[in-house]
Formats: structure tokens, sequence, C-alpha cells
């Protein structure tokens, strides 16, 4: 075991963790010249489009008779559950900081993931080669904003491999080698699965204790199911190295042939099916949805190919959650839960890529808090869930700690969007001469509306933000209900702040008005509060001259065919049905507050 290095990457979006894994990968001459591509452990083609990781990636190394196990991990705040599953099975961290950004929101975050489980952390300078690097200011922010010692931090260029080969030896000389009792009854950790169209479900693994070898017959512990085991393997950057045991302190793939996906959860246990362990390894915590969403395929026969795909997608990022919903507006489909605004356009287009589906996803919403007059408290993550108005005595809605690195000259331009979210500030800091990091709590339901967006544009895309979520407040909240041709869309349904309700709903069916096309009779859109109308746009019917036959002659023969018009546009309005176009469930996204 003193030979191996269990170690994550880990840093903000863009600092540059996928390009050192890639350095790391050709000085250790894991693969040659001819298979080496850009952001080479981003297996999706939407990781390599976007330029972001989205899930973890491990890969075994050897560099000077050491053994390197890497796990590259997603910098985004919606993927920091990945960052955590990494860190539990790692004994080290390269907290990884852009020489000309300097410490960003999710390089606090992630470096105090890091510091909770225990980890030793190693600072690396990237992007030196840059004009505009200044690492000596770097190392400061870090020292006096996280409190980690960069005596021994490596200033690197992961770009043009400038200190890679000084990193590795740093690697090897200061990150610990694992520990555990080599004879012990085996313990080992699932930190990621995922599911192969011809192997089935395939666990990712980190001993802790004892060894697992091929044909052994093991113990899923919380499921409590038996298998054996089929194969194992090393992994590696382009493919799996066949081995017949992994020992304490070592990482593995684990074939065990199931095809039930649910048989294998992240965070269980495998130990020995003869002498099982008494304890699991406990140091794992499940991902939480905090956003949810409904998700209903184009056609209704396509209800199942979807529920198979959200199982083997759950089988690959466990922080997904969903159950069956149905809707008057779009049928049957699942509420499915997300981390984040992000997650949740990944997993659909995922859906839509890797499983052939043609899908609608609703406007995103939270879980409150409802307390009844009936002395109830239900958990509603879905606006028409909500009880009617008489028996709601209160609703509460969860709030997060949200931080926000800004330069000082767009102080202004944070506070005024905050205070616009209905954020109470809890603490403001210098951090030098020219960043501020403001500490506030903020409504979850706001910051996933288009809260990043405008952090984004009015910062000129400087500001970084990070949250973590703290607790249920009270709050004056009501159900913003969207009326198409006098029928309730359920699925465009909001809850809302009451104060917030009216300019919501204007800007809502002025949307709408955009969107929907119109139809041989006016179509109302109104958006109402229980039975109270507060906004209403229509879209005018599409015209017709049905007088142009009419040549000449008495008035009343014009007259009698436009009261004929009039009556049959009548019977249509009672009777006609509206079409909307997904885009209309996708412009609750992109109101104005």
């Amino acid at each position: 075991m003193k030979n191996i290095r269990n170690f994550s990457i880990i840093a903000h979006i863009d600092h540059g963790k996928s390009t050192l894994a890639d350095r790391i990968i050709e000085e250790t001459r894991a693969v040659s010249g001819r298979q080496m591509k850009a952001q080479l452990l981003d297996g999706m083609d939407i990781e390599r489009e976007r330029g972001i990781t989205i899930k973890a990636q491990s890969v075994r190394l050897t560099y000077k008779d050491h053994i390197l196990n890497l796990i590259d991990t997603p910098g985004h705040v919606d993927f920091s559950h990945e960052v955590s599953k990494s860190l539990i099975s790692s004994e080290g961290a390269l907290l990884v900081v852009d020489a000309t950004q300097g410490v960003q929101a999710q390089t606090i975050a992630n470096c105090y993931m890091a510091i909770e489980n225990g980890v030793e952390i190693l600072p690396v300078i990237n992007k030196i080669d840059l004009p505009s690097s200044d690492p000596n200011r770097v190392k400061k922010e870090i020292e006096s904003v996280i409190g980690v010692d960069c005596s021994n931090a490596k200033l690197v260029s992961a770009k043009s491999g400038i200190g890679i080969s000084e990193l590795l030896d740093a690697i090897v000389e200061f990150i610990p080698p694992p520990t555990g009792n080599t004879k012990a009854t085996p313990r080992a950790l699932i930190y990621d699965s995922w599911f192969d169209n011809y192997l089935g479900a395939l666990a990712l693994v980190r001993v802790f204790d004892g060894s697992l070898k091929k044909g052994q017959k093991i113990l899923v512990m919380a499921s409590g199911k038996r298998h054996e085991i089929n194969a194992i393997y090393y992994p590696h950057p382009i493919t799996h190295i066949d081995t017949d045991e992994i020992k304490t302190g070592e990482i593995g793939i684990v074939v065990l042939g199931i095809k039930t996906v649910s048989d294998v959860r992240v965070g269980d246990t495998i130990t020995d099916s003869a002498r099982p362990a008494k304890e699991p390894v406990a140091r794992y915590h499940e991902a939480k949805s905090y956003v949810f969403a409904g998700i209903y395929p184009f056609e209704t026969e396509q209800f199942e190919p979807l529920r198979d795909a959200l199982e083997k997608l759950k089988m690959n990022d466990s922080s997904i959650s969903f159950t069956p919903e149905t809707s008057v507006a779009l049928g049957f489909g699942f509420r499915v839960g997300f981390l984040g605004l992000l997650h949740m356009e990944v997993v659909k287009e995922r859906l839509e890529r890797e499983f052939g589906l043609e899908l609608i996803a609703t406007a995103p919403s939270v879980t409150y808090e409802v307390d009844t007059t009936r002395g109830e408290t239900l958990l509603i993550s879905n606006p028409t869930a909500l009880p009617d108005v008489g028996l709601i005595a209160e609703i509460r809605e969860p709030f997060v700690r949200g931080a926000i690195i800004t330069p000082s000259e767009f102080v202004g331009n944070m506070i005024s969007l905050l205070n616009n979210k209905r954020a109470a500030q809890e603490k403001m800091e210098y951090i030098g001469s020219d960043r501020v990091i403001l500490i506030y709590a903020i409504p979850l339901n706001e910051v996933i509306s288009d809260f990043y967006d405008k952090m984004k544009s009015l910062s000129k895309g400087y500001a970084s933000f990070d949250y973590e979520p703290i607790e249920y407040r009270a709050g004056n909240l009501v159900k913003l209900d969207i009326r198409v041709a006098g029928d309730i869309v359920d699925a465009l349904s909001l809850i809302v702040d009451r104060a917030k309700a009216e300019s919501r709903g204007r800007e809502l069916v002025g949307k709408m008005k955009e969107l929907i096309d119109r139809q041989l009779f006016e179509v109302a859109i109104q958006a109402s509060i229980g039975g109270k109308v507060i906004a209403r746009e229509t879209v005018k019917s599409v015209g017709k001259n049905v007088t142009a036959k009419c040549y000449g002659g008495d008035i009343t023969r014009k007259r009698k065919l436009l009261e004929k018009q009039k009556e049959g546009k009548k019977r249509m309005k009672a009777i006609g049905k509206v079409s909307i176009p997904q885009e209309a469930f996708l412009a609750v996204l992109k109101i104005e507050n």
C-alpha cells in the first residue's frame, strides 16, 4: 500500500482540472500520442460540447513505481455531489486555482468539502504562463480566505505542460498512502456505478479492508443481495485492464452480472458473503434533490421507454429521483428531482440523446413545507398539489446560504440583484483590495429561476456563486395559475411570492401570447390567483373575409354572412382546443423578475 496514491482534482469551473488530468496522463505515458485527445476523461459528447465535466472519472496510472489513482471531478455547483463521492475514496486532493482569477466560490466550497473528509490538500496554481497571472497574489488569497498552507504549492501550466513532472513528484511526496487491514473481512465502498448494455451493472469500488477476488461470493450490505464477482478491472483512460484481485487501498471496477439497476447503489458497501463485515463503510451521504420538474414524452407510447431510461440513468447518476405523475395538459410523465438547473438541462439532453426520446420539461420548482388547518404538514414539490387556499395555514420555502465572490466595482449591482431576490445579508468581506465576498440567505426558488444568468450579466462574467441548503422559512406565497381559453394549464402553475405575483403573471401571459399560434377564434390567456384574474392577454383570431364573394346587392346579405361567422366563432371558442408549444413550458425560466 505504501506505493499507492489516491487523489482527486478539485477546482472552480474552468480553472483547468480536465486539462491538468490530460497532462498527468501524458506525463505518465498511460496512452500513446495517437490515442491522446483533449478532455480525454470526459466520455460524453455533451461534456465536450459544453466544455464542462459532468461525471467524475477515475483512472489508474503508474509513475516511478507508484500507482496513482486519479479522479477528475466537475467544477459546477450542481455537480458538487460528484466531488463528495470522489473525496471519500481519496487520501489527497489537488486544489487547482487559476493564477489569473484567484479564489472563486466553488474553490472555497470544494476545499471545505475536502477538509471535512480529512484529505491532504496540495494547492496547484494553474495557468502561470498567461500574461495576467499573479501566482503570489493567489497564494496569499488561498492562505487568507481558505486557510490552507501554500508553502508547498506547485506552479503549473496545464495547457503547455509546465511543472507537471514536479507536480507528480509532489503527489508522491505529500499525499499519504492509504491505510487499512489487508487480512480483515473485505469492505469495499461503491462510490460510482453505471449500466453497460453487455455487462449489466458495473460498480466502481474503493477497497478499505481485505480484498475482492474474481469468482468470490459477495454481499451488498444495504440491499442484502448476494452475487458472484464475474470480472474485475482496473480503470484506464482508454479501456479496462483485467485483473483477478483488488487489494486494500486499491480502486477497481467490479462486474456482478446484475441486470436490475436497483441492486447496486452508490454509497453501499460490498463485503464477503460467507463472513460479512460487522459495519459498512459509513462515510457516504446520499445526494438530495433540490429542484423538481415534470418530464413528459411527446408520444404516449414512449412512457414506458422513458421509465426504463430514467432507471438506467439513475444507475449512472444516483442524485436523480423520480415518481410518476399525470398532467391534464401533457398526459403521463414523471416528476424528476435534480440538483440544480444545469443538472436538469443535462439529464433531459442525455435522455433525448442516449435513449432517442422526445421530451417536454415543465418549469422547475422546489419542495415546500405546507401546514394545513387540519394540523398536517405536507411536502409539496408540484404546485398543482398545493391544497385550497382555505386549508393552508402556512407555507415554508427552502433557503440556501449563497456566497458570491465579485470584483468590488460590481458590488452595487450584486446587492441590488440580491435584494430583488428577497435575500438577506449575513456577511460582507473584502478579499485583498479589489474583490468582495458576499454571504446571503436566499430563497432557493429565486436561485433556480434566472439568478445565475443575471449575476454573470451584471458582473460582466467575473462573479462566481456557490450555495448550500440551510433551512425552511415561512413566506407569503401563493399559487399562480395560467389559463388558456378558460382551462388551467397545470404544467405552467407556479408558487410565487405574493408581492411578485402580478408582475410574474403579466410577464408570463405576455410571453405566452408570442408563443401560441393564432386560431380561428380569439384565445384568452389569463394569470390568476385562485379565482381572481390578475393579468390577461388575447391572441387575435385569424381573419377571414366571408363577404369577399359579395359583389354588390343589399347590405343585409353581408350582415347575414357576418352574423353566421360570429356564431361559428362563438361555437369554436366553446369547444376548440389550443395546442401549446414546448417553448411555453420553458418561458417561465426567462421571466424578468
